[in-house]
């Protein structure tokens, strides 16, 4: 029995996986797509501005209630009552939010010394009222290890978006294009999302026995705030030194370096986090699974960026965005280390030890801030450099916290980081090495020589040094992995 009930679990996170990472491939290339042509439209100016707002909405946003709803899944039973509840104490909440961001606009706007920022943020506002009828749905769902159904919606919801992006930056309105876009994808995702779970409509304002969800919810929310001061330290400090084009230059830089960290992990994390806490127990072999699958996409792909900045740059973006091609090999450092340390939390709080990651954030959050604060007498390098400091210091202590809940060996997770982090970088430098010696030509060109050259070398380095990861990862992939439940949960 306990095999049938191993083996119909890896069959759902396989599925899970498949549909939720596969489809935000899908709607990431279209997002991308959308998001590199708009960049093009418009100025780093506004991507300065936008930056500027978006350090109020994501500090109000960890007290948005994701984390009451994150509670629900690893409830054993809810009932359509408790559901109302939840949807009641997010209504509260992100209605809060919302007036609350609307009435501090203008001290922002002050403390960046520039005053569209107020408006900005008024309309932004507004953003709050789709919180509930994303977060509740997407917990029944995820409940459910239901991840086709909300994938088939963020494809569409990503088509809004996108479709929305591109006609007001063609049209000519600036900024206001990052304020749009998300907005339309958020209300089509919202809506789809509420008709998928059957959600409920009517709230229930009456919050009895919601002590337990709340206080878990509360924890994960404390998480969320002392993450907000570690990834936004950054903006509120170098939005005061800088000026609004070197942020925005910065700012995207930044963007393009988080990809894989921001865009790819999260899903992966969504489904593990689902996973764990059906498969109580599962520890530190479950996580290094995980990790083994993430890190042999994430690591060449951090590499590769690092040593193609300059045509990835001139090609993606335009000559207007030239300067970011200096400070990406630094980001790219640091985000391999940042992937790596975002894996543990889902595994940790599935085990009922949110404390854990709690702890992290809140070392973080004195960290990143310091480092940040030495960086500005360096400029935009030293606050890429920073990033890499910061990074690597909250990745010690989250694996020096973690270990011993998930029962994990150090000698273990090495074993699993060491083999792609080696061809990775045997591929960095063979590139490197190759691109020394070509001949001059355009970017486009380059690009189309280097990357599938430097796949071919990681391909190869990898066969010889760690063919197992390749089979296991060919394995998971076509749904014959053994039994066990650690190679599924990745």
């Amino acid at each position: 029995m306990a095999t049938t009930d191993t083996t119909d679990m890896s069959r759902k996170v396989r599925s899970a996986v498949i549909w939720r990472s596969g489809s935000q491939i899908v709607a990431q290339a279209i997002a991308w797509l959308s998001t590199f042509l708009v960049i093009r439209l418009l100025a780093p100016e506004d991507y300065g501005l936008f930056a500027m707002t978006q350090v109020m909405l994501v500090f109000l946003n960890t007290m948005n209630g994701y984390g009451i709803a994150s509670a629900l899944i690893r409830e054993q039973d809810v009932s359509d009552h408790r559901l109302r509840q939840a949807l009641g104490l997010l209504l509260m909440l992100n209605g809060a939010l919302g007036a609350i961001q609307f009435l501090a606009a203008p001290l922002v706007a002050s403390y960046f010394a520039q005053p569209m920022v107020a408006d900005l943020l008024r309309v932004q506002a507004v953003m709050y009222l789709l919180t509930p009828w994303l977060a509740l749905p997407h917990a029944m769902l995820s409940r459910k290890m239901d991840f086709r159904r909300p994938a088939q919606i963020r494809l569409l919801a990503s088509l809004a978006g996108a479709g929305t992006a591109l006609a007001c930056a063609l049209g000519g309105a600036g900024v206001w294009t990052l304020v749009a876009a998300p907005m339309a994808l958020f209300l089509t995702e919202a809506v789809g999302m509420t008709i998928a779970a059957r959600a409920p409509l009517r709230p229930n304002f009456d919050f009895t026995g919601l002590g337990g969800i709340a206080g878990f919810g509360g924890l994960m929310t404390a998480t969320q705030f002392f993450w907000f001061v570690q990834s936004q330290a950054d903006v509120i400090i170098a939005g005061r030194v800088l000026d609004v084009r070197s942020l925005g230059i910065y700012t995207t830089g930044l963007f393009l370096a988080q990809l894989l960290a921001t865009k790819f992990v999260p899903p992966v994390n969504e489904v593990a986090y689902a996973a764990y806490a059906r498969m109580q127990g599962a520890g530190g072999e479950a996580l290094l699974a995980t990790v083994r699958l993430v890190l042999l996409v994430a690591l060449p792909a951090y590499a590769g960026m690092a040593v193609i900045a300059d045509p990835l740059v001139l090609v993606l973006l335009g000559k207007q965005w030239t300067g970011i091609a200096a400070i990406l090999p630094i980001l790219s450092l640091a985000m391999a280390m940042l992937t790596l340390q975002i894996l543990f939390a889902p595994a940790t709080n599935a085990l009922g030890k949110p404390g854990i990651a709690l702890k992290v954030s809140m070392i973080g959050s004195v960290a990143m801030p310091l480092v940040f604060l030495a960086a500005i007498p360096f400029g935009l390098t030293g606050f890429a450099w920073a990033w890499v400091g910061g990074v690597a210091v909250m990745l010690a202590v989250t694996i020096a916290l973690s270990v011993r809940t998930l029962g994990l060996s150090l000698r273990k997770l090495a074993g699993a980081v060491l083999p792609p982090g080696l061809a990775a970088g045997a591929m960095a430098a063979g590139v490197a090495a190759i691109a020394q010696v070509l001949p001059p030509m355009p970017a486009m060109g380059q690009l189309g020589l280097l990357i599938p050259l430097g796949a071919a070398f990681y391909g190869a380095v990898l066969w010889l040094i760690a063919r197992d990861r390749l089979v296991e990862a060919y394995r998971f992939a076509v749904g014959t992995a053994a039994g066990s439940a650690a190679p599924a949960s990745g």
